[in-house]
C-alpha cells in the first residue's frame, strides 16, 4: 500500500477508536451525573419516587445520547479533513525529497528543496539542501581538479615528445635530448609525489611522528639546503633563529617539507634583487615562524584561495618550477601537527607566510 492511503487508515482508525472511546465513556460515566441531577429535581419540586423519576433519568439519558449522535458526524467529518490533510503533507513532503534525492543520485547537484515552516520536515528539507551543497562543491573540486591535473601534465608531456622527436630527427644530439626528458620525467614524477601527499594529508591520513624537534636546528638545516638555489637567483637570503634551544612538537621531516614549500615559494616569486627573511620566535605555548619576500604580493581576493590546489592569482601565469600544491600540503602538514599557516600580503610590496606550531 502506498504512503498517502496507508497514513490517511491510520488516521481515520485512530478517529474511529477516538470517537468509541469517547462515546462508551460518555455513556458510562454520565449514569452517576444524571441520576445525581435527577434526584435534586425532584427534591427540590417537593415529588415523590415513582414514574416521575424514570421519566427524567430516561428523557435526559436520550437527551445525551441524541447531542452525541449529532455531534460525533461532524466531528468525524472534521477529523477526516484534518486527517487527510496532514497525510497529505507529510507524502508530499516525502515525494519531494525522492525526487531530490532521484535528481541528486542523477548527478543534478543543484537541486535543492523549498524550506517551509519550522518542523522536523523543514529540518530535513533543510539537511538535505546542506548536503546537496556539499556534494556540488565536492564534485565541482572533481571536476576542477582533473582539468587541473590535466593541465600540469600537458607541459612535461609536451616537452617530453618535443625532446624525443628532436632528438629522433637530428636536431638536438642524443644525449641531450635524453638529459632533458630526464629532467621533464622528474618533474612529473614529483607532481605524481605531491599530489599522492596532498591527497593523504586532506583525507586525514597523512603518518606523522611527532617529537621534540629542535625549531633553530630546522631553520638552519633550511637555509643550507636553500642557501645556493637564492644565491644563484640574486635574492638576498637571511635566517633569525630563536634564542634559546626551543623546542617544538612536530614531525621533523614533515616540518622540513613546510619550510622548503614556503621557501620555494618565496623563491620563486621573488625577482632577483629582492630579499626573503626566515624567521621564527615564540609566543606563549606557540613559536611562530615567518617567511617574509619582497616580492609581487597577493591581493586581498586571492589570500585564503592561495592554498587551494593548483590556484593561479593570474590564469596566464605558467606555473614554473612549482607544482601547484605545494601550499596545499604545507597548511595541510602543519594543522594535522596542531598548528596552522596563513599568510598577509600588499600587493607589490610582498607576502609574509606564518607557520605556528605548538611548544615542546
Amino acid at each position: 500500500m502506498r504512503l498517502f492511503p496507508r497514513l490517511l487508515l491510520q488516521h481515520l482508525t485512530g478517529v474511529a477508536v477516538t470517537a468509541a472511546v469517547l462515546v462508551g465513556a460518555a455513556e458510562v460515566s454520565a449514569h452517576p451525573f444524571i441520576q445525581h441531577h435527577v434526584n435534586s429535581m425532584i427534591a427540590q419540586m417537593g415529588a415523590q419516587e415513582g414514574h416521575m423519576r424514570a421519566d427524567l433519568t430516561q428523557g435526559m439519558r436520550d437527551t445525551l445520547t441524541r447531542a452525541l449522535l449529532t455531534a460525533l458526524p461532524v466531528a468525524l467529518v472534521v477529523a477526516t479533513l484534518f486527517a487527510w490533510l496532514a497525510a497529505r503533507r507529510v507524502t508530499a513532503s516525502v515525494r519531494t525529497l525522492q525526487d531530490g534525492s532521484r535528481a541528486l543520485a542523477s548527478g543534478a547537484y543543484h537541486r535543492r528543496l523549498a524550506v517551509t515552516g519550522e518542523d522536523e520536515l523543514a529540518d530535513l528539507a533543510g539537511s538535505f539542501n546542506t548536503m546537496a551543497g556539499a556534494l556540488e562543491r565536492v564534485e565541482q573540486g572533481r571536476v576542477e581538479l582533473i582539468g587541473n591535473v590535466a593541465h600540469e601534465l600537458r607541459t612535461p608531456l609536451a616537452a617530453v615528445r618535443g625532446y624525443a622527436e628532436a632528438g629522433q630527427d637530428g636536431i638536438l644530439p642524443p644525449q641531450e635530448a635524453l638529459t632533458a626528458i630526464a629532467r621533464e620525467m622528474a618533474s612529473l614524477e614529483r607532481l605524481a609525489r605531491d599530489l599522492s601527499v596532498v591527497s593523504r594529508v586532506e583525507g586525514g591520513q597523512v603518518d606523522l611522528h611527532v617529537t621534540a624537534v629542535a625549531l633553530e636546528g630546522l631553520l638552519l638545516q633550511a637555509r643550507e639546503r636553500f642557501a645556493l638555489a637564492f644565491e644563484d637567483r640574486g635574492v638576498t637570503f637571511t635566517v633569525t633563529a630563536p634564542p634559546g634551544a626551543l623546542q617544538v612538537h612536530a614531525d621533523a621531516e614533515r616540518a622540513q617539507q613546510i619550510l622548503s614549500n614556503l621557501l620555494s615559494n618565496a623563491l620563486r616569486h621573488t625577482p632577483p634583487g629582492g630579499a626573503v627573511h626566515l624567521r621564527a620566535e615564540r609566543r606563549g605555548a606557540v613559536a611562530v615562524v615567518t617567511v617574509a619576500d619582497s616580492g609581487s604580493g597577493v591581493k586581498a581576493e586571492h589570500l585564503e584561495r592561495i592554498f587551494e590546489r593548483f590556484f593561479r592569482a593570474d590564469a596566464a601565469r605558467t606555473r614554473g618550477d612549482g607544482s601547484g600544491v605545494g601550499l596545499t600540503i604545507a597548511r595541510g602538514l602543519a594543522r594535522a601537527m596542531g598548528g596552522n599557516v596563513t599568510v598577509s600580503s600588499v600587493p607589490g610590496e610582498g607576502s609574509t607566510f606564518t607557520w605556528t606550531v605548538p611548544v615542546a
